[in-house]
């Protein structure tokens, strides 16, 4: 319920901060949640990403205003965070279909409803997973700012790193420094969700280290002693691997009593490059706290 709850939070907040710049860092506090998490939770569980959410509301009671009020085009536009008429206008435009202008003579616009939480029954699924303690874990990555994933899944940023990684000899490389016996078996992606800076956080391509010494571009990385929810998945790429993350989400965390979301490192294990394998295995790593 404390999750419920958390969600309805971080909407009011957003509703009542609608006409000043958000602080996303802010909504998240109202979900007693991370900036990375809660933004991840709500692109997945609502389709679309908080950005989305909060541009399409602002376009929506701005058409609103100028159909029932004589406001100026220009006070309604810097009202709802556009800081020329231009720019207005063309978002204006893409969301409604027509211009500003159009919509105060009377043109259709499009009304966007704000979000609200409602109780439903979900869940009567089995999920494997496991706790893992493995204590302080030193890993060799290559880092790149991403953008962050609305499904669970890759996004262009995320896809596109790893063909580059792949083609320019990274993770050849990455992978002779793999230790005999890994903790961690496979080819890492590593989420540093606690550098999340508004939709953007380092996302890195690497494995765990075995000590020898480095050179390029790579950097060792010591991750902290955190405990792990383990959750494996098998199938077909990337949809079981979307469906194994959307169930985290949706069932996982807000059915558990014991454990919730710390702010810390997500950890995709991709055992193989052997993707295109319909019975695909690997593992997802997700920091926790015991509530």
């Amino acid at each position: 319920m404390d999750w419920i709850k958390g969600i309805q939070r971080a909407l009011d907040y957003t509703e009542a901060h609608l006409t000043e710049e958000i602080d996303y860092d802010a909504v998240a506090k109202e979900a007693y949640s991370s900036s990375f998490h809660f933004q991840r939770v709500f692109s997945i569980m609502c389709g679309f990403t908080l950005g989305d959410y909060i541009r399409m509301r602002r376009l929506s009671l701005a058409a609103d205003e100028l159909v029932h009020s004589d406001e100026k085009v220009i006070d309604i536009a810097l009202k709802y965070g556009y800081e020329t008429p231009e720019s207005f206008t063309r978002a204006f435009s893409r969301f409604h279909g027509i211009t500003p202008t159009e919509a105060r003579k009377g043109g259709t616009v499009k009304s966007f409803s704000r979000l609200s939480v409602k109780l439903i029954l979900t869940g009567g699924t089995e999920m494997d997973y496991r706790i893992e303690k493995p204590g302080a874990i030193k890993v060799i990555c290559k880092r790149e700012a991403v953008h962050k994933p609305e499904t669970g899944a890759g996004t262009p940023d995320i896809t596109g790193f790893w063909t580059k990684c792949g083609q320019d000899g990274t993770m050849q490389k990455i992978c002779g420094y793999i230790p005999e016996k890994p903790r961690l078996a496979g080819l890492l992606g590593i989420c540093f969700s606690l550098e999340t800076n508004g939709d953007v956080f380092p996302y890195g391509i690497g494995a765990e280290y075995n000590g020898a010494p480095v050179d390029g571009d790579l950097e060792v990385i010591e991750l902290p002693e955190y405990t792990y929810a383990v959750f494996p998945f098998k199938g077909k790429m990337p949809e079981t691997f979307i469906e194994t993350y959307r169930k985290i989400v949706s069932d996982f965390f807000p059915s558990s009593d014991r454990y919730e979301y710390a702010a810390g490192v997500e950890i995709e294990v991709y055992p193989s490059d052997k993707t295109d394998d319909p019975n695909y295995a690997g593992e997802i790593w997700i920091a926790v706290n015991e509530k």
